[in-house]
């Protein structure tokens, strides 16, 4: 790339001190600089009002190409969080038309993520608005599902009913997503329940499939964490009588050690009291539980969340195991823990 010689002198001369008027008609060639965008984004944390317009005006022109620009997408970035309210509205009228393009692009996604965060209500809607009918694609996109996440967090419920619409009969896939995973979980936790009972529901039918499942898990857990009570018995319901083989799964272990910490005293009595259980042969599953390298995190949660009789109960169970537990690697973990 060919530097115009002001850039050039601004890059290799470290003592001399640059304002921004200093750098009128090549601010766009700065704001595509490494050292030239870090620069006006440091002014512009600072910058007088004058100064903010001067550099305004001269990306407007260029705003859409700066955007998706591995530098300039910094610089748009900090006028949406330094601009004035004017300034935010202007350059987010030029994304308009553009919305879903710069949500696929690995820059122009934080451009969009930025502006939802600092326009007004009004063009907020309009602009995410253009994803109708995209919505999926960007869900399962490794940009736009970003973008997608922010318009749930930040839009108000009402302007972003489209998004909701387009889960329903979809629960299942996009929480088996890497990406949908994420999405699927901000919809829980920031849109109404009047949005999202139908999608539980869903949920909940194939709750089974999604405890054991490496992607699935962490929407079952975030429910476990964050969701209604009986939301939460109705997951645990399915983990009972399954204890110890959902223990012994690498991803629905987690979801169990989750149903020890947050369900109710009964639920969680009620799996001590399954892996305690005597079987046919005289053993219980707490034996295989210990030395497992999963489920041994499940029998240190029970560990750590009971109290009193139950405590007592399990550590006497525990206890005569000790020293047959020096030799499994995972049996340690216990050790160590108590």
């Amino acid at each position: 790339m060919i530097r115009s010689p002001l850039l050039e002198e601004f890059r290799n001369n470290k003592s001399r001190k640059y304002e921004i008027k200093d750098i009128v008609y090549h601010i766009v060639e700065f704001s595509g600089d490494q050292h030239g965008s870090r620069f006006i984004q440091q002014k512009l944390e600072t910058a007088t009002s004058d100064e903010k317009q001067l550099v305004f005006e001269e990306i407007l022109p260029n705003c859409l190409q700066l955007m998706t620009d591995v530098f300039g997408n910094y610089v748009i970035q900090k006028f949406f969080e330094h601009g004035n309210q004017a300034q935010k509205t202007i350059l987010a009228k030029h994304m308009e038309g553009h919305v879903l393009s710069l949500s696929l692009q690995m820059y122009g996604c934080r451009v969009v993520q930025k502006a939802l965060e600092h326009v007004l209500i009004d063009q907020q809607a309009a602009l995410i608005r253009e994803l109708e009918g995209n919505v999926l694609k960007c869900v399962k996109d490794q940009n736009g599902n970003h973008v997608v996440q922010k318009a749930i967090e930040r839009v108000p419920p009402q302007h972003i009913q489209f998004i909701i619409d387009t889960f329903k009969g979809q629960v299942y896939t996009l929480a088996t997503h890497p990406y949908g995973c994420r999405v699927i979980q901000r919809m829980f936790e920031h849109c109404s329940d009047k949005q999202t009972n139908h999608l539980l529901d869903e949920l909940h039918h194939c709750s089974a499939q999604l405890i054991q499942d490496q992607y699935g898990n962490y929407v079952i857990q975030h429910i476990l964490e964050h969701g209604k009570p009986k939301d939460r018995e109705l997951i645990i319901s399915k983990v009972r009588g399954q204890c110890l083989p959902l223990s012994k799964h690498k991803f629905a272990s987690n979801v169990v050690e989750k149903c020890v910490a947050f369900g109710c005293k009964n639920d969680r009595q009620a799996l001590i009291d399954e892996v305690l259980q005597i079987r046919t042969d005289g053993t219980y599953s707490l034996m295989s539980m210990m030395k497992d390298q999963y489920a041994n995190y499940v029998v240190q949660k029970m560990l750590d969340v009971v109290d009193g009789e139950q405590r007592e109960l399990l550590v006497s169970k525990i206890k005569p195991h000790l020293p047959g537990l020096k030799k499994y690697t995972y049996g340690k973990h216990l050790i160590n823990s108590k």
